[in-house]
């Protein structure tokens, strides 16, 4: 027999799980479907959530915040400042403020939450594609009235109904390392190669550090460049290594289908320069499930969503997006350039770069 909801979820992290949970507040019946073992296992970030101020910052429009509101033993350690270190060593330190997380408990938390909405959610269940709103998965068929594409970058669930696909997205990898860090992220440009970047984002007694790099400038192995890194600051592993895909080139240009919409990672609602993403899901995300909730209730039209986050998240995102255009085309060419941009740039341009806002009147 094909089981029957109102709204489909495909994904549990924070995207998946805010939109399933304010579905349910509105009184639809939701499924949220999670094609690993465990929510939030492996982590495959850099765990960082900016405060409450930085988001309302990078973001104006954002006139509720109380979805920041999470309980205090999900912080791992405080942040003040973020080091930009060019490839010569050079740091600018930007005063910026928030917290590090463990992204398996984080998102368990959120998706503890959904549940205690009304959620149901299924482990071990992949979506693999939709014929007639009928979500064909390895468990079964599903009918639904409203789907959620909240499944990454590369969503299957964009792919299955014809919706937009992130534009080059870049690889990154991370793992854990342990030490004593001092309360300043550190994001590391040039100095492992044209094109790659790394990070360290100081936790408890520990830290997770991680390299992405943009493959048109870089012609190494992503492995090659992590190992480097962790060389040069003389780290050893302490987990298995984890990487992913971060969108590149800002939203895409359509997140609602005919009653299908596309949240989080899967709609490129990510900070093109930093890779940051969990705040960005987390609005959205809240947007979405209240919109489909009131879709099943009275009928609203799924397109508010796309009209309500881009209110608040579009203009920012567009302008990290085109920052980046503008590193690609004039920094990441050789360790020279970057460092010269760099010191062109100062420490007011590079915090507006950060913070989404533009960097040339």
């Amino acid at each position: 027999m094909v089981e029957k909801v109102d709204v489909l979820v495909v994904g549990a992290g924070p995207a998946g799980s805010m939109a399933a949970k304010y579905a349910a507040m509105s009184g639809a019946s939701v499924l949220m479907l999670e094609r690993r073992p465990e929510v939030g296992v492996p982590v495959r970030c850099g765990e960082f959530m900016p405060s409450k101020e930085e988001i309302v910052g990078m973001f104006p429009n954002l006139k509720d915040t109380s979805i920041f509101d999470l309980p205090e033993e999900l912080h791992c350690r405080e942040t003040v400042a973020i080091d930009l270190i060019d490839p010569v060593d050079k740091v600018t330190v930007l005063e910026h403020t928030g917290y590090t997380t463990d992204r398996d408990r984080f998102d368990q938390y959120l998706a503890k939450t959904a549940v205690e909405a009304g959620v149901d959610i299924r482990m071990n269940c992949l979506y693999r594609k939709t014929e007639n709103n009928i979500a064909i998965t390895t468990k079964g068929e599903i009918e639904y009235k409203v789907l959620i594409g909240a499944d990454g970058p590369t969503s299957l669930v964009a792919r299955s109904v014809g919706l937009p696909k992130n534009k080059n997205p870049y690889p990154a990898v991370t793992a854990q390392v342990k030490g004593d860090f001092d309360d300043h992220l550190k994001m590391f440009f040039g100095g492992i190669a044209p094109g790659a970047y790394g990070w360290i984002i100081p936790k408890d007694g520990r830290a997770n550090v991680g390299v992405g790099m943009s493959p048109k400038f870089s012609d190494g192995s992503l492995q090659s460049y992590f190992d480097k890194f962790l060389a040069r600051n003389d780290f050893k592993i302490e987990n298995k290594i984890q990487g992913k895909f971060v969108p590149s080139e800002g939203p895409i240009s359509k997140s609602v289908k005919d009653n299908v919409m596309l949240v989080g990672d899967a709609a490129g609602q990510v900070i093109s320069v930093n890779g940051g993403g969990i705040p960005l899901a987390m609005i959205a995300g809240r947007i979405c499930g209240i919109v489909a909730g009131e879709n099943i209730r009275s009928g609203r039209s799924l397109e508010n969503y796309e009209t309500e986050w881009r209110n608040i998240l579009e203009k920012p995102l567009k302008t990290a997006a085109f920052n980046k255009k503008l590193a690609d085309t004039f920094a990441f060419h050789s360790e020279t350039s970057t460092r010269m941009c760099m010191s062109l740039l100062g420490k007011r341009r590079m915090g507006n770069l950060i913070r989404c806002k533009r960097i040339f009147p």
